[in-house]
């Protein structure tokens, strides 16, 4: 276990610091999102009733967005330096450090949408209750959607306009996560209860963590021959 960890735990400290000396552009996506949710009252008006509902739907579909916005950069810079050929040539499992670039990428890009989400929330004036599921259903969607998206920033590496490729590619995939994301907020508030969302994004994470690294490690040995 210890020698496993060791490969994991490298590339996740090394992308973590490359993201922290990068980290203009995880500014920009984070940026991105409170600029568009900010931009939603402008566009429908400022009704408090209107706002507490179109609440969940704007916080993902702009947390959707955001994550698409910083999917290019994934394995573009390790491939252009080619580190990710001197990464496939190691004797380490490639789905392992796959692992540890997508954590490394949902920590400095999801992870900060996360905890920015619920004061957004309350410009829309939705209820404290709400606040605790939007939080635990974006900790449960964000990384369904890095992991996804890997995907998809896999098999476009390199590719020309791969930029509007990826975001044909994964788009369709992250709309079932928008759907159980948003509806989970929306459960909440008309009173069901919110945890058949939440189990289904769970067993959606679950799914996606046991799949995606497998999908885009295969994506990587093909992007780089």
């Amino acid at each position: 276990m210890s020698r496993a960890l060791g490969p994991f735990a490298a590339v996740l400290s090394r992308d973590l610091l490359l993201a922290w000396r990068g980290r203009a552009d995880v500014l920009v996506t984070l940026a991105f999102f409170v600029v568009v949710v900010c931009l939603f009252p402008f566009g429908v008006g400022a009704e408090p009733n209107l706002l507490r509902t179109i609440a969940p739907g704007v916080l993902w579909v702009a947390a959707l967005l955001s994550t698409l916005l910083s999917l290019h950069r994934l394995f573009a810079q390790d491939h252009a330096d080619g580190t990710l050929e001197q990464l496939l040539l190691t004797p380490e499992p490639t789905v392992l450090w796959v692992v540890a670039k997508i954590s490394a990428h949902w920590i400095a890009t999801g992870l900060p949408l996360v905890v920015v989400a619920p004061g957004l929330a309350l410009l829309f004036d939705v209820e404290q209750g709400a606040l605790g599921v939007l939080i635990l259903s974006l900790a449960l969607g964000t990384p369904i959607l890095a992991l996804l998206g890997a995907v998809g920033a896999a098999l476009t590496l390199g590719l020309r306009g791969g930029g509007m490729l990826l975001a044909l590619l994964v788009l369709p995939l992250f709309v079932p996560v928008l759907i159980f994301g948003a509806g989970a907020v929306d459960a909440y508030l008309s009173g069901s209860g919110a945890q058949a969302h939440l189990l289904l994004l769970g067993g959606g994470l679950l799914a996606s963590l046991a799949l995606a690294p497998l999908a885009c490690a295969a994506a990587l040995r093909i992007a780089v021959e």
